[in-house]
């Protein structure tokens, strides 16, 4: 599927995130506002993406309780929470789990509504959890115009010259692992060696909407206009947030995306 380049700004909307993404802790939206807290001290915002806490000492899946209803399945890595969501869906989808929501981030998965948690939770830790089968509606294409103003900056730091940053970046296949920060903000990893980068030192006051940066293992598409310290390396006319659409958001967890480059 190709996204057309679009003339307008993405619509920021109203709040989807419940609650504030302050330092200390990760949020992820869910379809109806729903957010789940990262476990590890963490800041996920596109002004400092998550950290990578140490899980050396805990168990591949623990399982805490979210008060009555819910349950916040702590996993070793964003690939364990990937595959989870993914075998959590499927489950669903067969009518073998009964649950309102199901929020992934970066490395915990939430689930709403449930209405025995307790058994669940007994249960889940025996579960065998493949690797999440690609998305059957394949792969969503977003324009992109490697303008950005830290495209040298990555090119350094990649060790590259500036024209391959956007060769290499539109190679890779990504995922959306979790949504989150911002309606319509996706938290992208991608396929194969994809270099990481640090966030910036400084962060910028304001970023443009359609701002594509890295930070991290993460790509990421700013909805709406907001402060942010991520690397910019290009720049989309692609809607991210549209209340007249539905879904609202264009990207959605395990939502395989792809960028192509647009002549500047």
């Amino acid at each position: 599927m190709r996204v057309p380049s679009a003339g307008i700004s993405p619509t920021g909307g109203t709040a989807a995130v419940a609650g504030s993404v302050g330092a200390g802790d990760v949020r992820a939206t869910g379809p109806a506002g729903a957010t789940s807290a990262e476990g590890p001290p963490s800041t996920a915002r596109p002004g400092n993406p998550p950290a990578a806490p140490s899980y050396a000492d805990t168990p591949p899946m623990h399982v805490l309780p979210m008060g009555e209803r819910a349950l916040l399945v702590e996993l070793a890595d964003g690939a364990a929470a990937a595959a989870l969501h993914a075998e959590l869906l499927r489950r669903r989808a067969e009518g073998d789990l009964t649950v309102r929501e199901i929020v992934p981030a970066a490395r915990t998965v939430l689930l709403d509504g449930l209405d025995d948690p307790l058994r669940l939770a007994a249960r889940l830790p025996s579960w065998e959890i493949p690797p999440p089968a690609a998305r059957a509606e394949g792969v969503l294409e977003i324009p992109v115009r490697y303008d950005g103003p830290d495209l040298a900056d990555v090119a350094a730091l990649w060790n590259v010259p500036v024209r391959d940053v956007a060769r290499i970046h539109s190679a890779a296949e990504f995922r959306v692992a979790f949504c989150g920060f911002a309606p319509g903000f996706g938290y992208l990893t991608g396929s194969g060696d994809l270099p990481e980068v640090p966030r910036r030192a400084t962060p910028r006051t304001a970023v443009p909407a359609g701002s594509v940066g890295l930070a991290g293992p993460y790509t990421g598409v700013y909805p709406r206009p907001s402060p942010g310290g991520w690397q910019l390396i290009g720049s989309t006319d692609a809607v991210l947030w549209d209340h007249a659409r539905v879904p609202a958001a264009l990207l959605t967890p395990g939502a395989r995306v792809r960028f192509v480059p647009e002549a500047a």
